[in-house]
């Protein structure tokens, strides 16, 4: 199992990838499956994104405590940044 550390940040990293691409079926598909490990493997719930100019802060409820955590952008960001600068490698293949 991932450490609750690395569920968040693969995960939101996803996320991001989601956000920017809603038709991008393969990081649908591994947003889900980061979703499946927060929710069922790690019990969180009510999970929150707040970003601002440096940090992305997530929220959550984990055994009845409210708890945040933080990422640098610049990390979280990496893999829509290598998605933007190099679309051909990231071509989105429709669901067949």
């Amino acid at each position: 199992m991932n450490s609750l550390q690395d569920a968040l940040y693969n995960w939101l990293t996803i996320k991001i990838v989601c956000d920017e691409r809603p038709d991008d079926h393969a990081a649908a598909e591994t947003e889900a499956m980061f979703w499946g490990m927060l929710v069922d493997d790690h019990h969180l719930t009510n999970i929150e994104i707040e970003t601002d100019e440096i940090m992305y802060y997530v929220h959550y409820d984990h055994n009845g405590e409210r708890k945040k955590t933080r990422y640098p952008r610049e990390l979280i960001e990496i893999m829509l940044n290598q998605i933007s600068a190099n679309p051909e490698k990231y071509e989105n293949y429709p669901e067949e």
